[in-house]
């Protein structure tokens, strides 16, 4: 059974950075894209970034371009999203997500997943 763990969230203040990490087991990790959606008090959840199964691609959506970084540790079954420079829109609920793809394309969509963790916290105050 696939299990996915986020953690690292938490209150920051406006302009500054939180790395979260999400822990995986269950599954094959190396054969999957992995992805980081949010979602915020009354808006639907949204594509943050993916990166493919070796790392070798990455996307990120446009409000956070330049400001957020995906990455994974293949060895310790694990993506990372550091952020920086929050602004008061980031605060959201933070998901990562598991797609089966051997491909070096990493989905926005969020039909593709298959595995989803519980999430994470993120508050930004001013």
């Amino acid at each position: 059974q696939a299990h996915l763990v986020e953690s690292g969230g938490g209150s920051v203040q406006l302009g500054g950075s939180l790395k979260l990490s999400c822990a995986t087991s269950g599954f094959n990790f190396r054969s999957y894209a992995m992805a980081w959606f949010r979602q915020a008090p009354g808006k639907e959840r949204e594509f943050v970034a993916a990166i493919s199964w070796s790392g070798g691609g990455s996307r990120y959506a446009d409000p956070v371009k330049g400001r957020f970084s995906i990455s994974r540790d293949n060895a310790k079954n694990t993506v990372f999203l550091q952020m920086n420079s929050l602004k008061l829109e980031d605060a959201a609920i933070y998901y990562c997500a598991a797609d089966y793809r051997l491909n070096q394309i990493s989905s926005a969509y969020q039909g593709d997943y298959d595995y989803w963790g519980q999430g994470t916290q993120v508050t930004v105050s001013p």
